[in-house]
C-alpha cells in the first residue's frame, strides 16, 4: 500500500495523525476470521499482526508521535519494552523525541526476556542508571504480562516505573492487573474500536 503523497505528516493535528494510525492499523494489522493464539494464552478470533503496522515508515513515525503525545508533559529518561515486539516502538519515539522533546530526548532500552548466554548477560540493553523514570511501551496488552516483565527488570535496575503505553488495548484484565502493581495502562485505541 502506497502512502498517499498529499499526507504531510507534520502538518497533521493529533486528531488527524490518530484517524490516520487507525485506518492503518485496521487495514494492515486487525485479522479476523481465524481461531488465534494469544501471547497470554488465549485464544481470539481477532488478532493485532502490529508489525504489518509498526514495521511501515508511516505506521511508525505516526505510532511514536502519538505516544509521546500520550506521555504529556510527564519527564521521561528512557522507554523501555520487551525484545522483540515492543523494539519498533522503544525505537521511533526515543528517536521521535529529538524532535518532540529537544531539551531532553528520551534514551532505548531493550529488556530481554532472558539474559543471554554469552557476552554480558545483561537482561537490559542500553545505558540505565538508578533513579530514572521509564515509560514501558507495548504494541499490544492483553493481559500485560509481557509489560509487567518490563515494568519488573526496570524497577530491579533502580528505576521508577509507573506508566506503560500501548498502541492497542484488547481490554482483557491488562488494565486492572497493572493497577495492581501499581502500574498506569493508558492506550491510544481500545479493541472495542475496531470490532
Amino acid at each position: 500500500m502506497l502512502r498517499d503523497a498529499s499526507l504531510d505528516r507534520k502538518d497533521l493535528s493529533v486528531s488527524d495523525a490518530r484517524a490516520r494510525l487507525f485506518d492503518i492499523i485496521k487495514s494492515r494489522s486487525v485479522l479476523t476470521g481465524g481461531d488465534f493464539k494469544l501471547a497470554g494464552g488465549g485464544q481470539s478470533s481477532v488478532f493485532f499482526d502490529m508489525k504489518m503496522t509498526l514495521l511501515t515508515p508511516e505506521g511508525l513515525d505516526l505510532a511514536s508521535r502519538l505516544l509521546i503525545e500520550l506521555m504529556g508533559d510527564d519527564p521521561v529518561d528512557a522507554v523501555a519494552g520487551l525484545v522483540l515486539g515492543a523494539c519498533p516502538l522503544v525505537d521511533g519515539v526515543s528517536l521521535r523525541s529529538l524532535d518532540m522533546r529537544a531539551a531532553a530526548p528520551i534514551r532505548a532500552l531493550y529488556v530481554r526476556k532472558e539474559p543471554k548466554d554469552h557476552g554480558t548477560t545483561k537482561l537490559i540493553e542500553g545505558e540505565v542508571q538508578s533513579g530514572w523514570r521509564v515509560v514501558v511501551l507495548e504494541d499490544v496488552t492483553t493481559k500485560g504480562g509481557s509489560s509487567l516483565k518490563a515494568v519488573e527488570q526496570c524497577r530491579q535496575a533502580g528505576c521508577t516505573v509507573d506508566t506503560v503505553l500501548t498502541v492497542v488495548d484488547r481490554q482483557g484484565g491488562a488494565e486492572e492487573r497493572m493497577a495492581e502493581s501499581d502500574v498506569e495502562l493508558r492506550a491510544l485505541y481500545k479493541m472495542e474500536e475496531f470490532v
